[in-house]
């Protein structure tokens, strides 16, 4: 039990610094991009594959960390999917992804004051949440798929993986910033003070948590788990 609990410790203190790193990975990017020389679809194009290295990137220190997570949308995935325990556990995760990016995001514009300012709304609150949730649901639904058919093979599934995300983030990019991610978003909000305000609270925490119940619980109707083979008996 002592060995458990020191276990789920360091798995929290994993996701604090992995979802502080991804604040500071998304900077690094935009920095990068605006000493970039070139403009329009050279720079689209530099821009995409930059974002596939660091989804790469931090595919392989979710492994690497055994389960560590910057994002809490495939932590409440875990934990619907799992028992009670696993249920508490997993919530209880992500206040501490939602610390690290506090953190990272204070670092950042004490460090590059001008650099962003996070995601914004750009249509109004029932159109911004209806995009969140339906980026999530996809997201979350086809993850779960890869998840089932592709249990090995960390290339081959963290690339349709990464391509899928980044073509989701591109999709909501111009409405709502195309985020899929509460606490990266948090960071941003509560440094601006609007974190308590209704349009991010709805927008970018209740609407891709629905989404997430609602696309674990469609993979559930949609896809059956195999029966077990009964022995054949001489």
């Amino acid at each position: 039990m002592v060995i458990k609990m020191a276990g789920m410790g360091q798995l929290m203190i994993t996701d604090t610094i992995l979802s502080f790193m991804w604040v500071w990975a998304g900077v690094i990017i935009r920095i990068i991009m605006q000493s970039f020389p070139y403009n329009d679809h050279v720079s689209e194009f530099f821009k995409s594959c930059l974002s596939l290295l660091n989804m790469f990137l931090f595919a392989y220190l979710v492994k690497l960390t055994n389960g560590g997570a910057y994002n809490p949308i495939p932590v409440f995935t875990n934990a619907i999917n799992g028992d009670f325990l696993t249920f508490l556990f997993n919530i209880a995760r992500i206040p501490f992804q939602v610390f690290g990016s506090i953190m990272g995001v204070r670092l950042v514009l004490e460090i590059f004051p001008e650099i962003w300012r996070g995601p914004e709304l750009i249509i109004n609150l029932n159109q911004g949440a209806l995009t969140e949730g339906l980026l999530t649901f996809t997201q979350v639904l086809i993850a779960q798929g890869l998840d089932r058919n592709i249990r090995s093979g960390f290339f081959r599934k963290t690339w349709i993986n990464s391509v899928l995300k980044l073509a989701l983030h591109i999709l909501g990019s111009d409405l709502t910033g195309g985020c899929m991610n509460p606490a990266a978003v948090v960071g941003w909000a509560y440094a601006l003070g609007v974190h308590k305000t209704k349009e991010h609270i709805v927008v970018y925490w209740f609407a891709p948590i629905e989404a997430t119940l609602l696309a674990v619980w469609t993979f559930r109707l949609l896809v059956r788990r195999p029966k077990p083979e009964k022995q054949k008996t001489n």
